[in-house]
């Protein structure tokens, strides 16, 4: 019997990317970071909001994540805005780089978790752009399900 594996730890979500973009397809990825970035990290000083994956020679990068200083580094400190390399498979980038070039589809980052092993992983997103229709859509049907829910659970204690 195999031991049951941790749930991943959430440190960072991008909430605003499923209002924005209709998400296709999710991929998990490695990324590379400094010590301070780590620690940083943990102590859950990060924002992707801003973030977006990019190609440069045939890698990945992920570019405008905000992981702040870690305090007690002095001298030995990252940027905060650096690229960082993210690590997939080069089939899976070219799989992904490939559905890039369709019109209007790009790659944005979902969460930024640790793993089970305490690996930092990145979900990432092949997303296609909302109009303001489907975003107003999307809040109707959200809404809709929030006072459906509401009712249901109203009439199983009214009887």
């Amino acid at each position: 019997m195999a031991a049951p594996t941790a749930p991943p730890r959430l440190i960072a979500q991008n909430r605003k990317a499923r209002h924005d973009y209709f998400i296709d397809e999710e991929v998990e990825a490695g990324i590379v970071l400094t010590g301070t970035e780590v620690k940083a990290i943990r102590e859950g000083k990060v924002s992707i909001g801003e973030a977006f994956a990019a190609e440069h020679n045939g890698e990945l990068w992920l570019q405008g994540a905000h992981i702040q200083e870690y305090g007690h580094a002095s001298r030995f400190n990252h940027d905060p805005l650096r690229a960082r390399k993210m690590l997939l498979k080069k089939r899976e980038i070219a799989k992904l780089l490939g559905r890039v070039k369709t019109k209007g589809v790009t790659i944005i980052p979902l969460s930024l978790y640790f793993n089970d092993k305490g690996r930092a992983k990145i979900k990432l997103g092949l997303a296609r752009g909302k109009s303001n229709v489907d975003k107003r859509h999307s809040i109707k049907e959200r809404d809709w399900k929030r006072d459906k829910a509401r009712i249901m659970s109203h009439d199983v204690k009214g009887r």
